[in-house]
């Protein structure tokens, strides 16, 4: 297909997913809108033979909905159906009626093909392109394991092991006994060992969940600690805190787990079939921790009909999206590239004195390329407009909920007050993390002012530094060197001294801006 905009179908044993998105020129995707419907296709199926009339029915009525969203962005449609689908004996009563009353043709994918496409889906969501990862995704009623490197598969497994069939063999009442649950142990561990065997000697870097499953699983546990994330892309959680919430879990009533926090009331009754599957799956290989990716089969079906230049976009994946973001929104995105140059020069030449890492450099430039975006709303305001946006849009795939608060709040501190705890989402924050706001928004103001004239007058920065003795405060320079030989930066100087206090806070030093001389 050639379509600039697509709707993928995943048509899954538990849910339904749409996403609808229109292609980027890098060979990546932005979603225009997504849709999900707990449909429950394979449930009461008798081990997934066959599909009853009901099942079918509500997946009939659940592609009506969802066709009927892609045709109102003007979007063809492309849908697979996995393991209930392929595994029933009756399928074609479901394919012919999609075809004919939906007018979709829906391709049934074998369990290798599942995992791959998940593959890069995840890919498109998380910076793991260079890593060596291992992939978990499990559905109702398959589960598929993959081991990939920068967008090849090294080893795949598909397992006819999922929350749903779990739950109908081991628990059909909805009562969780030890009995029960020993026996559910039992069968996912024998199952697995084939599994295992395979995947044990490649070494992952990272080990990522991509299923409705897992995501729940750490919500539950992000809520242990605390923690109430705005997404849950990037989200990680241990196995220690994983078997101890199986433990929890397996000695509750089915009214309990209705209480829960943060375990979604529709998957009440087939999580414990999936937390010991996952419990189980952790143990026979290896795992310690798992990382959330909110994407899997269905954008990966995008990525794969939409890609024509490779995967290696995926490589600086973090920064594609930032850059998308603000040539969306930013009436000159050029002015905060530059400064964003401009503060990374800050950054480097400051090392010493802000002990900040690499990660945190990562931040500054994505805070700094999005500082403006709030301008789209009005320009009264706008850091706070920009922290808003920041925080709740969903085109910074890549990045942790908390790394997408550390770049939102360095982009409101750009202007105006100083971070402060009067404002509730700083004083939230951290310690090292405030810490950390203060000195990259410091930053960020004098490159902004470096660039005052948006013409790019500053070409770099040097900076000197003179340690204090008796008692003074240290002292740096930041040295602006003009573009042309012949502009004083008379603009330039006046505004980046005008916004150096937040700066000097950060680094506890006197920072002075002078003009230096050209390289």
């Amino acid at each position: 297909m050639t379509r600039d905009t697509l709707a993928a179908i995943d048509i899954g044993t538990n849910s339904m997913h749409l996403v609808v998105a229109r292609a980027t020129a890098a060979g990546g995707f932005e979603v225009i809108t997504t849709e999900k419907d707990m449909v429950r296709l394979g449930q009461g199926s008798g081990d997934m033979k066959r599909l009853t009339d009901a099942a079918i029915q509500r997946g009939i009525d659940a592609l009506h909905r969802m066709v009927a969203v892609a045709a109102s962005h003007d979007a063809d449609v492309v849908a697979v159906a996995t393991s209930a689908v392929r595994e029933a004996e009756n399928r074609d009563v479901f394919l012919d009626r999609a075809r004919a009353e939906v007018g979709v043709e829906i391709e049934v994918i074998s369990g290798f093909e599942e995992a791959r496409l998940i593959h890069l889906g995840v890919l498109q969501a998380l910076p793991v392109f260079d890593e060596r990862l291992l992939l978990i995704d499990i559905g109702g009623g398959s589960t598929e394991y993959l081991v990939g490197h920068r967008g090849e598969v090294i080893e795949a497994r598909s397992t006819r092991l999922g929350a749903i069939r779990l739950t109908e063999r081991f628990f059909p009442d909805g009562e969780v006994t030890a009995e029960a649950v020993a026996a559910c142990r039992t069968h996912v561990r024998s199952t697995l060992e084939p599994v295992a065997r395979a995947v044990r000697g490649h070494a992952p870097d990272v080990v990522v969940g991509s299923s409705g499953t897992i995501a729940t699983v750490a919500a539950m546990a992000a809520a242990r600690r605390g923690e109430e994330p705005f997404q849950m892309n990037g989200v990680r959680f241990t196995t220690a805190e994983l078997e101890a919430l199986a433990a929890d879990l397996v000695g509750s009533t089915s009214a309990d787990r209705r209480r829960w926090p943060a375990l979604d009331a529709k998957r009440v009754d087939i999580i414990v079939g999936g937390m010991l599957l996952l419990a189980e799956s952790a143990a026979a290989l290896g795992i310690t921790e798992i990382r959330i990716s909110d994407y899997a089969l269905r954008e990966g079906v995008l990525l794969d009909r939409f890609n024509v230049v490779g995967f290696e976009h995926l490589r600086d994946l973090r920064r594609a999206n930032v850059v998308r973001l603000a040539e969306q929104l930013d009436p000159d995105a050029a002015h905060a590239r530059h400064s964003a140059g401009l503060a990374l020069a800050v950054f480097d030449r400051t090392r010493g004195r802000h002990g900040l890492g690499d990660e945190h450099r990562e931040l500054l430039e994505a805070a700094a390329i999005l500082h403006n975006i709030g301008l789209f709303i009005s320009h009264s305001g706008h850091h706070k407009h920009s922290y808003y946006v920041i925080r709740h849009t969903e085109q910074l795939t890549g990045f942790t909920d908390h790394e997408i608060e550390l770049v939102a709040q360095i982009a409101r501190y750009h202007r105006k007050s100083l971070p402060a705890e009067k404002h509730p989402p700083f004083a939230a924050l951290r310690p090292e993390d405030q810490r950390a706001v203060r000195a990259l928004a410091g930053m960020v103001r004098i490159a902004i002012g470096l660039d005052r004239r948006h013409a790019a007058a500053v070409r770099t920065v040097r900076v000197l530094h003179e340690e204090a003795s008796d008692g003074d405060r240290a002292e740096i320079v930041i040295e602006a060197v003009p573009s042309d030989a012949d502009d004083p930066l008379t603009l330039e100087l006046h505004a980046a001294r005008e916004r150096s206090r937040l700066l000097s806070i950060a680094l506890d030093a006197e920072v002075r801006i002078e003009r230096g001389e050209p390289i």
